[in-house]
């Protein structure tokens, strides 16, 4: 529907009440808008895609992931019985067996009711090499910020007098038994603009936090600092470094003599493990006379680097169609998790007197995709493997290098996949480039089709299983689309920096051609095509609608940015300065301004349908975001659909039954509007 009407032009902005998260006028205009949508979009089918997401999500057979610490394999658990969820552990015997018995070390439902807090869990850092402490971090309502409290695993109980942290967004870790490194807010000067911890220390026990000793400060500028304490036998280090941007970092180590920098670029990785010390590269590198290609990654011995040798072995160099998604230790070997045109090719690597050998490591099959989620690169070489696809359930794969590959869970299938096909496209983008694409091609070809992007932060979306999707949108005659634009990692940095700060628009070329594309094989049309992003995909989002409305017939912009004029003073926004730019440098806001979504939309427009989604307690993303532009549109005589969860941090929902009604909201409003 064309609407006409007028908005305040230029970079006046009236409402920035909305920016207030807890105002009592601000939140009343939220439930005001939450009991809208709700009254609108609940009904028989809103029931059933939320039951049926619920049961996917509580069910008792799925994968319980663990993360081995020492003897035990660790994980944290979440039902319909334990909604805020169980911190466990058992032994890898135990786990082989159909129902292993589990020892519960907390239960954060019983915590939060006997503290009378809304406790989520954030994670645990536990001691090496006894495992028998953790730091334990809580988050109110799913913030990014957490107490942290010290837990004794041998009793079961919070250490009374242990360390112990109030709310803040800290980094702390094991030194040892009586000794961690913290940053957090000690007071004026002690955070970054961006709000992490710029100052590091040392803290002994039984002292007050107030005498911890300094080892490490950033700049005020910088996105956070911090410190890291290698406790491998015979190689025990500490390292200190900044972030000065959200893609560099320098680091240094901590000696006797003072710091010493580790000479690399600082927009590369560096990661040390025993003798070696591995360096991954986000542009090209010349050293003498030879230059290492961005995406490379490169091996030296550590102590000889550190002392200026610069002997370089490259085990990954990155070509047209591969990139290195990522990297795992064991105890003697490394594998290298690669992808080749977004399908996962896995090796292990093996260092000795000759140089490195390598060798394929099995199970990633063709448009799948496999993680290595764990190893133990203290005692081992066994690694844990998870392997999915669209349409293929997890299977999480134990082996050891050399050795037997077996397969220890198998997760239930969530939908029928008859009838269901994967396939991999390429759009040409508006300058030529070959953008890849996956569709999972719904049973009915008149069905609706949803198309999913990112694009953002070196991130890449690979092919996995997801049984809420399946149920709620497949089962339901839908096809699922997943587009693979520049901005993310799927081609390595190179594709990343395609689209950082003024090239940013190329991400959004890509999108919309994969759109096209679409259109232009006849799977899908204009009107019963709908995009979704969420946080940069959210801002992805924001694009597509004011840019290219054309193109869609219903926009989910989810936990977006969207203001680029005032992102950079919100919550830990500046730390994103290094992707999109910085607004108050003129250069940088003439080429923001551009795609803006809050700048950009006006009156007499043809917008598709539109539903903005957020949470109260999201202290990553500030939901003055979507507040604000939902009121702007409301302003201008469109409608679009708004939904805040009270609760919920950066995912938008603290708890299953939060995950299952976010969820099913969003595709009954995509099924209605895309019918």
């Amino acid at each position: 529907m064309r609407h006409t009407g007028g908005m305040t032009e230029g970079l006046d902005d009236p409402y920035l009440w909305l920016e207030e998260v807890t105002d009592e006028t601000a939140l009343d205009w939220v439930k005001a808008r939450n009991a809208e949508t709700t009254a609108e979009l609940a009904g028989e089918r809103f029931d059933s895609l939320r039951a049926g997401i619920r049961e996917v999500l509580d069910a008792d057979d799925r994968i319980p992931y663990p993360r081995r610490r020492g003897e035990f394999l660790y994980n944290f658990w979440q039902d319909a019985t334990h909604v805020r969820g169980l911190w466990r552990r058992t032994t890898l015997e135990q786990y082989r067996t159909a129902e292993p018995e589990w020892e519960v070390l907390l239960d954060v439902d019983a915590l939060a009711e006997r503290e009378d807090e809304n406790w989520v869990w954030a994670g645990a850092a536990v001691l090496k090499p006894d495992y028998h402490l953790a730091l334990v971090e809580l988050s109110r309502g799913g913030a990014d910020a957490t107490v942290v409290r010290e837990f004794d695993l041998r009793t079961g109980e919070f250490v009374a007098d242990g360390f112990t942290l109030p709310e803040a967004k800290s980094r702390v870790g094991w030194i040892d038994a009586d000794r961690i490194y913290v940053g957090t807010d000690f007071g004026d000067g002690s955070l970054t603009t961006s709000g992490y911890p710029r100052v590091i220390k040392e803290w002994h026990r039984g002292t007050p936090l107030a005498e911890a000793v300094t080892v490490f400060e950033g700049k005020p500028e910088d996105v956070s600092a911090y410190a890291v304490h290698d406790s491998t036998p015979g190689f025990e280090r500490d390292f200190v470094g900044r972030h000065p941007e959200f893609f560099t970092s320098e680091e240094f180590v901590r000696t006797p003599g003072g710091l010493v920098r580790i000479d690399v670029p600082d927009d590369a990785t560096s990661d040390a493990h025993r003798e070696w010390l591995l360096v991954w590269l986000r542009s090209d590198w010349t050293v003498a006379d030879t230059t290492y290609r961005s995406g490379s990654l490169l091996a030296a011995n550590f102590d000889a680097f550190l002392a200026g040798e610069r002997s370089l072995t490259v085990l990954f160099e990155p070509d047209a169609h591969s990139s290195l998604a990522g990297y795992s230790w064991t105890r003697n070997h490394l594998i290298l998790n690669e992808l080749v045109d977004v399908k996962t090719k896995l090796e292990a690597l093996t260092p000795g007197p000759d140089g490195w050998t390598r060798a394929p490591l099995p199970g990633a099959p063709e448009l799948s995709s496999a993680d290595v989620i764990d190893t133990d690169p203290d005692h081992s070489d066994e690694y844990l493997l998870n392997v999915s696809g669209y349409l293929q359930p997890a299977t999480l794969l134990r082996g050891e290098i050399g050795g037997e590959v077996e397969a220890l869970k198998q997760a239930p299938a969530f939908f029928d996949t008859e009838g269901l096909t994967v396939q991999q496209h390429f759009a040409t983008s508006d300058d030529g480039t070959k953008v890849p694409y996956f569709v999972v091609a719904g049973r009915d070809p008149k069905g609706p089709t949803l198309l999913y992007g990112y694009g953002g932060f070196e991130i890449s979306l690979t092919p996995s299983y997801a049984g809420g999707m399946g149920r709620a949108w497949l089962a339901q005659g839908g096809t699922y689309v997943v587009a693979n634009i520049r901005g993310g990692g799927e081609y390595g940095p190179a594709w990343h920096r395609a689209a950082l700060r003024e090239n940013r628009p190329r991400a959004y070329e890509d999108f919309a051609a994969v759109a096209r594309d679409l259109v232009a094989r006849g799977v899908t049309t204009p009107s019963r095509l709908g995009m979704q992003g969420g946080s940069n995909g959210g801002l992805l989002a924001g694009v597509m609608l004011t840019r290219y409305p054309e193109l869609f017939g219903a926009v989910v912009s989810q936990v977006p940015l969207l203001d680029l004029r005032r992102y950079h003073l919100l919550l830990a926004g500046a730390s994103w300065m290094a992707e999109w730019g910085d607004p108050d440098d003129p250069a940088d806001w003439a080429y923001l301004k551009e795609f803006s979504p809050y700048h950009n939309v006006h009156s007499g427009r043809e917008y598709p349908p539109a539903f903005f989604i957020t949470s109260t307690r999201d202290d990553r993303v500030h939901p003055g975001h979507a507040r604000k532009m939902a009121a702007r549109m409301r302003e201008l005589g469109y409608e679009p659909k708004y939904y805040e969860n009270i609760e919920g941090g950066h995912g938008a929902a603290a708890d299953n039954e939060q995950r299952a009604f976010m969820s099913a909201i969003v595709y009954e409003f995509l099924l209605r509007t895309l019918q």
